[in-house]
């Protein structure tokens, strides 16, 4: 099923350097669109550079994974966010910026619309109202802002939704170990470790570039790492027995990059890093897509002209009644 789906025909990239081609092709295109004018090095002083731009959407995707932690139901304090719709908002918040740049989109509000998309798809129910609840500031402007990036956001996804995740090949996983290797003691020690795995590599790019089974043996076989024992001869002798030794060697190679690549992760940027960039990023953004600025409301502003006069208009009363529905979530 995984090898059929969008996740891995269109989201699962070959190495790091495709993904960093990818980010690099996303600043050099803004920069050309709004820098045309400017000499080089204008540009160099006056937009983001693509080290920046990481810098930013690796700080905030720290940003993200605490907002999830920290979320709750107002309505009951005792329901928590599951870590599927975590999983799932990363990796929309991750393939968002492959091909759009910090400087057109604001991650800050993307990561918020990124989670309101994931409480859908994962049907995890939150009102807007409710989910706003959780965001600081003005809650109205905030539900505002995530209602006009939602659609923006799944059409930057190519409307490709379903997440793929390494939450059931885990579970599949330790069963398998229960059965057919009781050598390991009560393999049910392995879930703090595994847990702990699984949020960290969420914020490396292993999960656009390694597939959720070869994420769950990495987090599993940490995890028995972490305890002092090993599976190595679960997964040779058993796992992949002899006819099937010759994808043994690619898997073994996966997990140790994806290790790797946890192991090596970045850490968010300092307070002092972040403000720097964040005063660069608020000169050199596209306003159009700021909703401080008058560039943006006068757009919206137009878009309810246009919509009371769709309205207005038997003719158009289907396509009036079809804006209303994407603009108005808020009702449920």
């Amino acid at each position: 099923m995984y090898l059929s789906s969008t996740q891995y025909q269109n989201w699962t990239f070959r190495d790091e350097h495709e993904v960093a081609k990818l980010r690099f092709q996303a600043n050099h295109d803004f920069i050309a669109k709004f820098g045309s004018s400017m000499s080089p090095q204008e540009k160099m002083q006056f937009f983001l550079s693509v080290e920046e731009e990481h810098i930013m959407v690796r700080t905030y995707e720290y940003s993200l994974r605490d907002f999830c932690k920290k979320f709750r139901d107002p309505r009951d304090g005792r329901i928590r966010m599951p870590p599927a719709v975590t999983t799932t908002a990363q990796h929309y918040f991750k393939r968002f910026y492959l091909f759009n740049s910090v400087m057109d989109y604001h991650p800050k509000e993307i990561l918020v619309t990124c989670v309101y998309l994931a409480c859908k798809i994962e049907e995890f129910y939150v009102t807007i109202n409710d989910f706003v609840h959780n965001v600081r500031g003005d809650k109205k402007k905030a539900a505002e802002i995530i209602l006009n990036n939602e659609l923006q956001l799944t059409q930057e996804l190519q409307f490709h939704l379903i997440i793929h995740q390494p939450f059931r090949p885990v579970e599949g996983l330790l069963i398998d170990i229960k059965t057919r290797f009781p050598q390991l003691r009560d393999p049910e020690r392995l879930r703090p470790h595994v847990e702990e795995f699984l949020e960290r590599v969420n914020l490396t790019d292993a999960i656009i570039l390694y597939t959720p089974g070869q994420i769950a043996l990495a987090a599993v076989t940490t995890a028995v790492s972490r305890l002092g024992e090993n599976l190595d001869q679960y997964v040779t002798d058993i796992l992949f027995p002899n006819d099937q030794r010759l994808h043994l060697k690619v898997l073994i190679d996966a997990v140790r990059k994806i290790k790797k690549m946890v192991k090596n992760a970045e850490p968010p940027a300092s307070d002092t890093v972040r403000r720097e960039i964040e005063g660069k990023l608020e000169k050199c953004r596209n306003q159009q897509n700021n909703p401080n600025s008058s560039q943006y409301r006068a757009n919206y502003s137009e878009w309810d002209d246009d919509e009371v006069m769709m309205a207005a208009s038997p003719m158009q009363e289907d396509t009036a009644l079809g804006v209303e529905r994407i603009r108005s979530p808020s009702n449920y």
